[in-house]
């Protein structure tokens, strides 16, 4: 056999590499700090229904003084299981970990090796009977057992959590046990209509890959997961649900007890009962009503300190934080509340990454260190091992400005010294100050080609990078409008909420509208990120600040839907949530109002049917819309 020695020695040079890699890995082999210094134990705490939850606590090995515990209520399991499997890392972040606290997380309720049946977005039982329960009684029921059954800790409990744990954070506040000193919900979900799945009434699409996650049944404690994801077998989610069609055709992904015989089949079966809750209930009803937790913040004791946590930038739980937020602003006035918002995608802030960008865009480093450690931190200590009092040395609402990169400390949210003001969508791609004459300015909404919402190709799980995604391919598509001031001569900092006012028309009776704030940079500008998509150049980048969706049958209420008259002009109002983004001197602020987002969100028909998500294929007709230069964004800005 002929052999190629310069392939020979190149092989063997490589095998001697690795092996020495491997030699050297495991002499650096770091040291598992939760195993050296935590002791843990896994138990099962009964529920005043009877139901047993599955709980794992970490311990701290030095049993010389007493410690709070910090608590996690979660969907997504405590895993490792087992006592002596440990997880990596514990807690908030690391520094509460090498501190020293009782770590506690627990399996919600159906989930993994917790009994009972789980049910998404649990509802809250007002007037509750002795034996009735909901999750504001099974974190009571936990708190209480831990606090009498867990040696070592100082009587003082804490809860946190992110998405959904951050969910169950609020809950703890509720109706909460008098041990709960101080709790942080961050990214939490705050009403399930315009959080995650849903944003005022459009489906979030691009989660269809999620909705197993939380619809898959299960009627037994288990180690390993019981769900599957769907297998869309390629990387261009755009061209696969354009593909699939009206979304009645998703059903089968989510028909996990399939007859033998196919003539059996029903394309409209469904045994995912998430999936089924979904397209069941397209309207705002009772039954999502039932399921928002921010309608309950008015229950929320003076006993618990509050911080929420939010990124400005997060594509799943924008809505919840700022909404908790100021639910419990406006209804306990008097509680110890703050909120701290930062240049962060979806969990950001508890990452230990030195740099900080969301997608294309860098906003500077140790971002999230730093709020572990100064902020996070120190909230937690304050209120779990030092004084509890008001005075915790943090300020009501730590907020990042996205646009001057740089954090500010305000007494209140939003700053008082903050007014509205309005823009209007003038002729000629302009945003003006002031109102001119009236007209129309109309583009095709073309069902076969929806605006996308990326110009990546990809399939995701759920999408993040999209929210400070350059938007110049957007611009240039005939279906987007586009609106924009001339260049600033002076900052401008956008800093609270924002209220599209549309007049808009269309040929058809359905339609959604969609409205981007953008900030348009300067061309001189040289990339400042490293790991940027090639193709893309901070030169003249179109980063979008805030955008939002309002399906149109919901513009006058989200329960009662109802059809547009073809060709009336008609008015619609959509809540953009908040930003503090200053539009410096030199840039240019724009609007881009278009009525696809593809597959951000699903197709609508742009033909009115009782329920979308069982519309058919001839339901779906190209229109063309309107809006109208009456047209205006009302914005707060900072004076």
């Amino acid at each position: 056999m002929k052999i190629n020695l310069t392939k020979l020695i190149l092989l063997l040079g490589l095998t001697v590499t690795m092996s020495c890699s491997k030699t050297a890995k495991k002499e650096v082999e770091p040291v598992n700090y939760v195993k050296e210094n935590y002791t843990k134990k896994e138990v099962k705490i009964t529920m005043r229904d009877g139901v047993k939850l599955h709980a794992t606590i970490y311990a701290p090995k030095d049993t010389t003084k007493t410690y709070p515990i910090l608590l996690q209520r979660t969907p997504y399991s405590c895993r490792p299981y087992g006592e002596d499997q440990m997880r990596p890392k514990i807690g908030p972040n690391e520094i509460l970990m090498k501190e020293g606290n009782i770590i506690v997380y627990e399996d919600v309720r159906g989930r993994w090796m917790s009994e009972g049946v789980y049910d998404n977005m649990r509802a809250y039982i007002q007037n509750k009977t002795e034996k009735q329960s909901d999750e504001t009684t099974d974190t009571y029921d936990t708190i209480d057992w831990l606090i009498k059954n867990v040696p070592h800790n100082n009587g003082k409990v804490g809860t946190w959590g992110i998405s959904y744990p951050g969910h169950y954070a609020t809950v703890s506040t509720i109706d909460a046990h008098p041990a709960l000193k101080a709790a942080s919900p961050q990214a939490c979900i705050g009403d399930f209509f315009f959080d995650d799945f849903h944003h005022n009434g459009a489906f979030l699409l691009s989660y269809f890959r999620a909705i197993s996650l939380f619809g898959t049944y299960k009627d037994q404690p288990t180690d390993s997961a019981w769900y599957s994801f769907p297998k869309m077998n390629t990387q261009d989610q755009y061209q696969f649900f354009l593909d699939k069609g009206p979304l009645k055709n998703l059903n089968k992904y989510f028909q996990y007890d399939k007859p033998d015989s196919k003539n059996v089949a029903s394309k409209s079966d469904i045994d995912d009962f998430f999936w089924k809750e979904i397209v069941e209930h397209p309207n705002y009803d009772s039954v999502w009503q039932s399921k928002g937790i921010i309608q309950h913040l008015d229950k929320v004791p003076s006993t618990v300190a509050t911080m929420i946590v939010g990124g400005w930038f997060d594509a799943e739980d924008l809505y919840g934080p700022l909404e908790t937020y100021k639910g419990i602003e406006k209804n306990q006035p008097n509680n110890y509340n703050t909120v701290v918002f930062g240049p962060w995608d979806h969990g950001g802030w508890s990452r230990s990454k030195v740099k900080n960008a969301v997608g294309n865009y860098y906003f500077g480093d140790s971002i999230s260190l730093n709020f572990q450690k100064n902020i996070e931190t120190k909230f937690f200590n304050h209120f779990l091992k030092g004084s509890g009092s008001k005075e915790s040395g943090l300020p009501e609402a730590y907020v990042y400005d996205t646009g001057k990169k740089e954090w500010k400390s305000y007494d209140v949210w939003p700053p008082k010294n903050a007014q509205k003001q309005s823009l209007f969508l003038a002729e000629d791609q302009n945003l003006s100050n002031s109102k001119t004459n009236t007209s129309k300015i109309s583009f095709v909404s073309d069902i076969k080609r929806p605006v996308p919402y990326s110009e990546d190709i990809k399939t995701v799980f759920t999408p993040r990078k999209y929210m400070t995604d350059d938007q110049r391919f957007a611009a240039r598509r005939p279906d987007v409008l586009v609106f924009e001031t001339k260049v600033m001569e002076e900052d401008m900092t956008l800093a609270g909420d924002i209220l599209a006012k549309l007049n808009v028309a269309t040929t058809g009776t359905a339609a959604d509208w969609i409205v981007k704030v953008i900030d348009v940079h300067p061309s001189d500008l040289k990339n400042d990120n490293e790991d940027m998509q090639s193709h893309m150049k901070l030169s003249n980048y179109h980063m979008m600040v805030r955008s939002e969706v309002l399906r149109g049958r919901f513009r006058n209420s989200f329960a009662n839907p109802e059809p547009f008259t073809p060709n009336k002009k008609t008015k619609v109002d959509i809540k953009l949530q908040d930003v503090f983004h200053t539009i410096k001197k030199g840039h240019k602020l724009q609007i881009q109002v278009q009525s696809t987002w593809f597959p951000l969100i699903d197709l609508n028909p742009q033909t009115y049917v009782d329920n979308i998500y069982k519309a058919d294929e001839k339901d779906f007709k190209t229109q063309t819309h309107s809006v109208f230069t009456d047209s205006s964004i009302e914005f707060t800005i900072l004076k």
